[in-house]
């Protein structure tokens, strides 16, 4: 076999097996709990796994996983939710001693390339609320077609005129 060749197929297995990439971590808050989102691209139906943690003082804690155990002082106040290419981590009681590098880390089943990692630094007087942060985010479609149709709305106004 040619070596270009087989460099070439090699270079097409590499990029198959790599079933999903995270997008995007934001951080809000709803109410008095956290809330991250951690936004992926999923290229299988392959089942996927998830771990958040936060890195403060220098030491990594797991705060809600398929992949590891959680920590006991976050398990009580720790849920997660998933959709379609999005997992969500709730916080309850998120307080100042809760800041620090949260980190989302997404693995699907059969992906040879390794853990997706991403994170995000959360500090709560920084912290935007949830119901316009989220509209933005999962509106978009919405907002954008609006802000489109904004000239067509005013040469309507321009020719009743």
């Amino acid at each position: 076999m040619n070596p270009t060749v087989g460099i070439a197929v090699i270079l097409t297995v590499l990029q198959a097996a790599h079933c999903q990439m995270i997008k995007d971590l934001s951080a809000c808050l709803q109410g008095q709990s956290l809330r991250v989102d951690c936004r992926y691209e999923n290229k299988t139906s392959n089942p996927l796994t998830y771990e958040f943690s936060i890195t403060k003082d220098n030491r990594k804690h797991v705060i809600h996983s398929t992949i590891s155990v959680s920590e006991n002082v976050y398990r009580s106040r720790a849920n997660v939710t998933m959709q379609k290419n999005l997992v969500c981590l709730y916080l309850q009681s998120f307080t100042t001693s809760d800041e620090g590098v949260y980190m989302c880390e997404l693995k699907a089943t059969n992906d040879y390339t390794g853990n997706q990692i991403k994170n995000i630094t959360v500090i709560k007087d920084k912290l935007e609320k949830c119901a316009g942060f989220s509209l933005l985010i999962q509106n978009t479609s919405w907002l954008l077609l609006l802000l489109l149709s904004l000239p067509l709305l005013q040469a309507v106004d321009f020719v009743s005129l």
